[in-house]
């Protein structure tokens, strides 16, 4: 047995009942909380974290980093082994991946609310941005803290927490071996590879667009989208090009047909007649609206469907809360959690600063209306995180309804201060504030969760986990809130470049409660959309946002989940597996490529105050386009075929 791997079972791990279940490590002197896992995790927080960033504002959402992260977490500790002749445990490995996969919750927190404030025309500055994050960050891990010994431990038979236990299984077979960090790396290369091509030389178009008449067929030439639809899979991606395309190919044309003989603007628009505006206008006009009113409900939709988990989960959460002092045993180290003293005295901070700090809580100088924003994250905050903990137990981080929670806590919010009577600019801001601290809490708290599964198969250190969560929730904030910042100067939110859907989406929903000025005729036609789709028993969220976002974004994501279908299809089950696997890891490295070249050339820009160039070859557009779209998936099926023969090999 080699050095790192002393102590370890001979046998992986198995589910048990909870009671009988004998972790992975049986030792306690392996290193976990060291500097190099600290290091690798910050970095590699960073890095996905910026990637999930951009990934957010284009396409309104945002991937698992664990698996990813867990891999190059082994590369980065074997090359330390070669270089400096270090050897590593596999806690240390995975406490690497629990410190870095904090950034993806603290991204998608940032990213579904932060940049309406910016549509508002307010500029807060990046200090009070990143303070906000980690108060939601911090909120999130340590309202997590009393649940641990139900949710993870007691119940481990019954909440299978899918993420944690897929990243055990990896850091598991590792051990073995980090071939399978090669596929993440070529992916990165080719997602930063080709958006230097496309945004940066403009040697090839970043997208294709083809109008007949009204409607637009259109697809943008970009990996991470592609890589997105790879791991989401065909069903899922089917279906959000679905609601795409029924407001591009069919709503839009219809739209325009009705209004021919209008001789009035329709509202919202004020200025131009339906007849004269473009798809594009038409779609910012019009179907943002439906669209929204179709997420909206959807997200309720889910909301509610999932009541009564939330109920139960809360309920039990506070019975495990009142009796948490009672049974810990504390003796073992993998069973010791941080103080409970010390966890309510931080969390007594935090909403201390976020009461008597002027600006983290929107901009109004009243400390009381600070004061009940306050009360009213602590209140959202405890119920959701206790919400989140359990949903992502049975569903994965993918399928947690965060953004129907954010939704509900902004209509309560909102309603609250226009009742108050605080309606203007700075009222807003705070409701959005509120859903932000709360939307990251809830967030991390499903990160949280899966990476405390991820420990206890493993035998980790709980205390030394959630040490390591609060780490990357205060590194990852400053660079995710960062990378929005820049993204934002350079593109500006709501723009074709950046549509930030979520964003907008939260925008409109504290506008039209606040002002009570929504289009609701577009509204409740969005909602019916969502009614139709749940009665024909399909996924009601991903339609809605297939709706809300341009065909062009939906259809890069449709061509990745039918190239998996395309390479998992009858074929035999160990090779779809492993196809699957690999092209997974590649589709995140895809991700995190082309997002990060993104934000290099959004600073570039930046720096040099005007757009970039390029060195366009002047070909067809549809040419060039088919030529761009065509090298991705030729890498992609080079990926599959070398797997396929490291398998029959």
């Amino acid at each position: 047995m080699s050095e790192e791997n002393q102590g370890l079972h001979s046998t992986a791990y198995q589910i048990s009942d909870g009671q009988s279940y004998v972790p992975f490590v049986q030792v306690d002197d392996l290193s976990e909380l060291t500097w190099k896992s600290v290091l690798t995790g910050i970095v590699l927080g960073v890095v996905f974290g910026a990637a999930n960033a951009y990934l957010g504002l284009m396409a309104g959402l945002t991937i698992s980093t664990s698996i990813p992260i867990a891999v190059l977490s082994v590369v980065t500790f074997s090359c330390f082994k070669m270089v400096r002749n270090q050897p590593h445990t596999i806690l240390e490995t995975n406490m690497a991946q629990t410190i870095g996969s904090a950034s993806s919750s603290v991204a998608s927190g940032v990213l579904f609310t932060i940049p309406a404030l910016f549509v508002w025309g307010l500029e807060p500055q990046l200090w009070q941005l990143t303070i906000l994050a980690i108060a939601g960050g911090i909120i999130g891990v340590l309202a997590m803290i009393p649940l641990r010994q139900f949710l993870i431990k007691r119940e481990h038979g019954s909440l299978p927490y899918p993420e944690g236990l897929a990243c055990a299984e990896v850091l598991v077979a590792s051990e073995h071996g980090g071939r399978q960090a090669t596929n993440v790396f070529w992916g990165l290369g080719a997602g930063a590879s080709f958006k230097c091509v496309t945004d940066a030389l403009k040697l090839l178009p970043a997208s294709w667009t083809v109008v007949i008449g009204k409607a637009e067929l259109a697809t943008k030439i970009s990996p991470a989208l592609m890589g997105v639809g790879f791991i989401l899979g065909p069903k899922v991606a089917t279906i959000m090009v679905a609601g795409s395309a029924l407001s591009a190919l069919m709503i839009i044309p219809a739209l325009a047909w009705w209004g021919q003989s209008w001789t009035v603007p329709l509202y919202p628009e004020s200025e131009n007649l339906i007849k004269d505006m473009s798809p594009d206008a038409m779609r910012e006009k019009y179907i943002r609206y439906i669209g929204a009113g179709a997420v909206g409900a959807a997200g309720l939709l889910t909301l509610l469907q999932s009541l009564p988990v939330m109920l139960e989960s809360f309920r039990l959460g506070l019975a495990q809360l009142r009796s948490e002092g009672s049974d810990r045993s504390a003796s073992f180290r993998s069973d010791s959690d941080l103080s409970m003293r010390w966890v309510l005295f931080v969390l007594f901070l935090v909403l201390a600063t976020l009461i008597f700090v002027p600006g983290l809580l929107g901009f109004l100088d009243s400390i009381w209306v600070r004061g009940l924003a306050a009360i009213l994250i602590a209140i959202f905050a405890f119920f959701f995180v206790t919400v989140s903990s359990r949903i992502v137990g049975l569903v994965g981080v993918t399928s947690n309804p965060t953004s129907g929670m954010t939704i509900a806590t902004l209509l309560i919010t909102s309603l609250i201060f226009l009742a108050c009577g605080w309606t203007d600019l700075s009222g807003k801001a705070t409701a959005l504030m509120v859903g932000t601290v709360v939307c990251i809490a809830a967030s991390i708290a499903g990160d949280t969760s899966q990476d405390l599964k991820t420990g206890f198969l493993l035998g980790a250190t709980p205390k030394s986990q959630q040490l390591g969560e609060l780490l990357g929730v205060l590194t990852a904030s400053f660079f995710v809130c960062l990378t929005v910042v820049v993204l934002g100067a350079n593109h500006g939110f709501g723009s074709k470049e950046l549509p930030a859907p979520q964003a907008i989406l939260m925008n409109l929903v504290i506008s039209g409660v606040i002002d009570q000025n929504l289009p609701w005729t577009l509204i409740l036609a969005g909602v019916a959309i969502t009614a139709l789709v749940s009665l024909l028993r399909l996924p009601a969220l991903p339609f809605a946002v297939g709706v809300y976002l341009p065909l062009s974004t939906m259809s890069a994501v449709f061509l990745g989940g039918l190239l998996r279908w395309f390479l998992t299809r009858n074929v035999d089950p160990q090779i779809e597996a492993e196809r699957r696997k690999n092209g997974i890891l590649f589709a995140s490295g895809l991700v995190g490529g082309e997002g990060l070249m993104g934000l290099v050339i959004a600073i570039i820009v930046l720096a040099k105050g005007s757009s970039l160039t390029g060195f366009p070859l002047g070909m067809n557009s549809v040419v060039s386009s088919v030529i761009a779209i065509l090298s991705i998936v030729f890498v992609l099926v080079l990926i599959a075929q070398a797997t396929n023969k490291r398998h029959t090999s």
